[in-house]
C-alpha cells in the first residue's frame, strides 16, 4: 500500500507525541502499518509517503537512490541569477556541500492554500517563489540552501517525491496510490 498525503503545517511526520501532545500523522490517517517514508519538519508542509511495505519505504526514503524531490520554498527577496546558480552548483553548508539541484523562479502555485497561521508579512520586503529539486535530503536542507544564497525560507512546500505530486490534495487529505513496480 501507497498512502500521499498533503502534510499541513504544524503538523509531525510520525504518529504519536506523548512528550508535547502536539498533532501527529494519527490526527489524519486512520491506518494500521503505515510508517512515513523519509519526513518533513514541522513548519513544513505538502506531500509525505507512507507505506506499509519496508523495502519500498527503504527505496522512497534512503538518498542512495536519488529519488528526485521538488520543493516550492516562498523566499524573502527577489533571488538573482547568481543566487539561483549557486543553488544549481550546490551550496557550502556546516555538514558539507550539497549536491547540485535544480533551481528557478516560479509564481505563486495557483489555487495554494492559505497557511494557517499566515507567513510574517513585511510590506517593505517582497517575498518571490523558487521550484527546488534535490535528489538528497538533509535535516532543513532547503531552507539552510536558501539561506546559504541571502534569501530565506518563509514557507515551504514538497509538491513531489520521484512520480508522485500533490496533486489536488487539499492539506490534510490522503489518498491511496499506485506503488512502483
Amino acid at each position: 500500500m501507497l498512502i500521499l498525503f498533503n502534510k499541513p503545517y504544524d503538523v509531525l511526520s510520525q504518529f504519536t507525541d506523548r512528550a508535547h501532545d502536539r498533532a501527529t500523522l494519527a490526527d489524519y490517517i486512520p491506518l494500521k502499518n503505515v510508517y512515513p517514508a523519509g519526513r518533513l519538519d514541522r513548519d513544513s508542509e505538502g506531500l509525505l509517503l507512507l507505506t506499509d511495505d519496508g523495502r519500498l519505504q527503504a527505496r522512497i526514503a534512503d538518498p542512495r537512490h536519488k529519488l528526485p524531490k521538488v520543493y516550492w520554498a516562498q523566499v524573502e527577496g527577489v533571488p538573482d541569477q547568481a543566487a539561483l546558480e549557486r543553488l544549481r552548483r550546490g551550496v557550502l553548508l556546516k555538514d558539507g556541500p550539497t549536491r547540485p539541484a535544480k533551481a528557478r523562479v516560479m509564481e505563486e502555485p495557483p489555487g495554494l492554500w492559505p497557511r494557517d497561521p499566515p507567513i510574517r508579512y513585511r510590506a517593505a520586503i517582497p517575498t518571490s517563489w523558487i521550484e527546488l529539486t534535490l535528489r538528497e535530503g538533509r535535516n532543513r536542507q532547503v531552507r539552510r540552501m536558501t539561506a546559504a544564497v541571502g534569501f530565506p525560507t518563509l514557507r515551504l512546500i514538497r509538491w513531489a517525491i520521484g512520480p508522485w505530486t500533490l496533486g489536488d490534495l487539499k492539506p490534510g487529505e490522503w489518498r491511496e496510490a499506485e506503488p512502483p513496480r
